[in-house]
């Protein structure tokens, strides 16, 4: 008899090691930070990568605005749209009250939404924004983000003055034309879309003649926009007048590309712009090595997104109490604003 109570204790040790050990890598980081307390409405989100450079100020802000007021459970999608529905699932099983949910692909938020609508479980997307239909088939269904436009519109008049005051040194084969490549996101993504055309745009309207020497997505990423941009190096070489980066983790990977080939030193230098205004971003504009970058503010994008889950997750309207407005495709949207050396600080403010 006693063998065998040992055999059952042994098995049933095992089985919570295990039921432990599935518990975590559902969630793929883990609940929060603010998560652990039972007591707290349990707010379920997913973010598409944890390791995407902007994300991960996103979900810093998440888990510091969600502290003392909801459980969240953070989970990281890896990029992959199928592990994302199967941790709404697991979400929904483990009573998340509301979800706040950052796409893997936009074309999935119907199916996010079908199984919330069926719970009856409010849902919050965040920083890619869904096709507006989905939105407007579920009263409980809301968006937080940006106008993808604007920033493009910023960074294209940001390209415009900087080139406009430089353009005796910068304007290398002196045709009066910018020769420019373009490091691209993700093919299909609302930002990645608007920012390539609008900035483009912006420049032309604004009397200046470009042409694209090359353009091709990196994903959003700075090792697959340094294997672009040493190909465009090697092809292109001081052809290149302008490197425009969809986002700075690309931005920052390009830099990487042109400090092999000897830019940034000396009287060899190519002006480089981004989008996101990330800290590491930052201290390359200090240093000379990127000519701006237009602020994504992710810590007031995490905090609207927090601050709407939580009153969903209560019963309240998504507002409640909040400083945040919807417009009338039911979003909040924060702005962006261009960042130069001449008001860096701002940059720099937005994530204290």
């Amino acid at each position: 008899m006693k063998k065998k109570g040992l055999i059952l204790s042994l098995t049933v040790a095992s089985s919570i090691l295990l039921a432990t050990g599935c518990s975590s890598s559902t969630s793929g980081s883990g609940d929060s930070a603010s998560g652990k307390d039972s007591k707290l409405p349990a707010v379920g989100a997913t973010i598409y990568k944890f390791d995407d450079n902007f994300m991960s100020y996103v979900r810093r802000a998440m888990e510091t605005s969600a502290k003392g007021k909801v459980n969240l459970m953070l989970n990281d999608s890896q990029n992959d749209q199928a592990k994302q529905i199967e941790q709404v699932d697991t979400l929904i099983a483990k009573g998340a009250k509301s979800l706040a949910i950052n796409l893997v692909d936009p074309k999935a938020a119907q199916t996010i939404v079908d199984k919330a609508k069926a719970k009856d479980i409010p849902v919050i997307f965040f920083n890619k924004e869904p096709d507006e239909s989905v939105l407007n088939g579920y009263d409980k269904a809301y968006y937080v983000g940006t106008t993808s436009s604007e920033s493009g519109v910023l960074q294209g008049e940001l390209i415009a003055k900087a080139w406009e005051a430089n353009k005796d040194k910068w304007d290398k084969n002196h045709d009066g034309k910018l020769q420019y490549v373009l490091l691209k996101g993700e093919p299909g993504h609302p930002d990645a879309e608007a920012r390539t055309k609008y900035a483009v745009d912006t420049i032309k309207s604004k009397g200046i003649q470009v042409e694209q020497l090359a353009m091709d997505t990196a994903m959003w990423d700075a090792t697959k926009a340094t294997e672009k941009m040493d190909a465009w190096v090697s092809k292109y070489s001081d052809k290149i007048e302008f490197v425009i980066a969809n986002n700075d983790g690309m931005a920052l990977g390009a830099i990487a590309s042109l400090e092999k080939a000897g830019y940034f030193s000396g009287d060899k230098f190519v002006p480089v712009v981004g989008v996101d205004a990330i800290p590491e971003a930052l201290e390359m504009i200090e240093k000379g090595k990127m000519v701006g970058t237009i602020l994504n503010d992710a810590k007031n994008q995490g905090k609207a997104t927090v601050d709407l889950a939580a009153n969903a997750a209560n019963g309240k309207d998504v507002l409640d109490g909040t400083e945040w407005k919807l417009d009338d495709k039911k979003a909040v949207r924060v702005p962006y604003v261009e960042i130069t050396k001449d008001n860096i600080q701002v940059g720099k403010d937005a994530y204290k």
